[in-house]
């Protein structure tokens, strides 16, 4: 076994929420905001946003993180509004929505960002992740810019997970062979499974799913982990195994 020299992290739902699922991010912001609709009408719209933000140059390069919440959670409610006689989904719920996941995540951040800290004096680190264009704004905007080497982002490089190919260009990046890598991800499908393919060590941020991913024989994660805060313990433990 080879010791880990390098780190991928992806961004969202693993650094900004420690492993919750963004759709259980909003979700919990919509009953916060007394809005109560059916899950499934909710994941709909949902996966409706998702799509429509991934087809479209909808979020511009130089938009905030909470302009782009803004605009997700707009898009969720005009297909809401389409879909249901409910006069709740206004300009001024959808605000509230948006400020109160911003809010959330800038909370979060106070402790991954130092994990983040720690792990990036340790080692080279570089960022996997699928967004929308406006990846360096909102690093700078959460004081995250000088920890990764790299950023490779979807919409950028015009490729998307759960592509093998996003992760072998931060191996690329790393310039280090692939099972010197751990990859840093919250979902199996997007994030370990891609990974371990191209051979990395990976670890699981499992907290608030948005459904279960079972897990394909012989692509298990190296490690599973519920904290991104267990993060240095687990790499430390990896590297004092002996080969």
């Amino acid at each position: 076994m080879s010791t880990i020299k390098g780190i991928i992290f992806d961004y969202g739902g693993t650094i900004d929420t420690n492993g919750i699922h963004w759709g259980e991010v909003i979700a919990e912001q919509y009953r916060r905001a007394g809005i109560v609709i059916e899950r499934e009408l909710y994941r709909s719209a949902y996966v409706h946003g998702e799509r429509s933000l991934a087809k479209s140059p909808i979020i511009m390069q130089e938009d905030t993180f909470l302009t782009l919440l803004r605009k997700k959670i707009a898009i969720q409610f005009d297909y809401l509004k389409k879909v249901t006689s409910c006069e709740c989904f206004t300009i001024q719920k959808a605000n509230e929505i948006a400020e109160g996941c911003y809010r959330r995540v800038k909370e979060t951040l106070e402790n991954s960002r130092a994990i983040v800290n720690q792990l990036a004096k340790q080692f080279p680190m570089v960022l996997v992740t699928n967004f929308y264009g406006n990846m360096p704004v909102v690093l700078n905007e959460f004081e995250l810019t000088n920890y990764f080497k790299s950023v490779v982002e979807s919409s950028v490089v015009g490729i998307r997970k759960p592509d093998p190919a996003l992760f072998a260009m931060g191996v690329e990046a790393l310039g280090l062979p692939a099972n010197e890598i751990i990859v840093v991800g919250d979902s199996y499908l997007k994030d370990i499974y891609p990974a371990s393919t191209l051979g990395c060590k990976t670890v699981w941020l499992k907290n608030i799913c948005w459904a279960d991913e079972p897990i394909e024989e012989g692509h298990s994660p190296t490690a599973i982990i519920n904290d991104i805060a267990q993060l240095p313990a687990i790499i430390e433990k990896i590297n004092s195994i002996e080969p």
